[in-house]
This record gives structure tokens, C-alpha cells and sequence, in this order.
């Protein structure tokens, strides 16, 4: 999973493989955005005005193990 904060749009974007996609977006509500591909697939979830939603603190930085 991709996850990358736009802080100058106030954009959450998670995208949950990192493959290419043609996506057609579908607005569930005011302020979340679902990316559908092929098959209905849910590829990537995008959040409108995300720090008035979510303790951005809590959520970002995400941290990833590295291996030698």
C-alpha cells in the first residue's frame, strides 16, 4: 500500500498496490473519493480535507522496515 499526504491540497491518498490503473472515481460522500479499476475493484481511496477527518499525527509519517 501507497500512502502520500498532499499538504498543500489537504489530500489523503492511499493507494493500495502500486500498479498503474485506468480508475474511475467515485464520490461516496462530501469529502472521500474511491478509485474503482477493472472489474469494480477498489484500487485507491482519496481523502478531501483530511486533517479536519483524521489525527494526521497519528497516521503520517509511516515508517517501513528496511532490509540489508
Amino acid at each position: 500500500m501507497i500512502i502520500f499526504y498532499d499538504t498543500v491540497a489537504d489530500l489523503l491518498s492511499l493507494r493500495f498496490d502500486d500498479r498503474r490503473h485506468e480508475v474511475v472515481n467515485k464520490r461516496v460522500s462530501d469529502d472521500v473519493v474511491l478509485d474503482v479499476g477493472e472489474n469494480d475493484k477498489i484500487v485507491g481511496i482519496e481523502i478531501l480535507d483530511a486533517s479536519t477527518h483524521l489525527d494526521l499525527a497519528k497516521v503520517l509519517p509511516v515508517e517501513r522496515p528496511v532490509s540489508a
